[in-house]
């Protein structure tokens, strides 16, 4: 499986994605995992020998390469994160039922994009950024 994860910040660390059953979803370890070099804008990431079922992505930018999601805060994320079918996160993580994809038996490719809550990228910065007029 091909995973395209997109609105990378930056080149620091890597990008890991890990696909997981339903009862798995949200787990720190998952089946099928793998990881690239963190590419600013989009980071290619390919899963093998994924078998045809009901799937979940959860990817998160390593930036300091701790191979763990720093959190602040509340526990809000401080690296980018993103789920399948770009389930939203509103006020927690996002349900099983926003991110679930039938993957087949044939080579499929996904994508989704990331979410930074601190720094570049997140909705802080774009509001200073681009001020209310």
């Amino acid at each position: 499986m091909v995973v395209q994860v997109a609105n990378v910040r930056n080149s620091r660390g890597r990008v890991y994605v890990a696909l997981c059953p339903k009862d798995k979803f949200l787990a720190d370890t998952c089946p099928y995992e793998a990881s690239a070099p963190a590419r600013p804008g989009v980071t290619t990431v390919v899963i093998e020998h994924v078998p045809a079922g009901e799937w979940g992505a959860q990817a998160f930018h390593d930036e300091n390469g701790n191979h763990e999601i720093d959190r602040g805060f509340l526990g809000i994320p401080k690296e980018g994160v993103g789920f399948s079918r770009d389930a939203r996160i509103v006020l927690g993580p996002p349900k099983w039922r926003d991110a679930v994809f039938t993957h087949g038996a044939e080579r499929q490719g996904i994508g989704f994009k990331l979410r930074y809550f601190t720094g570049p990228g997140s909705p802080e910065a774009w509001a200073e950024e681009h001020p209310a007029k």
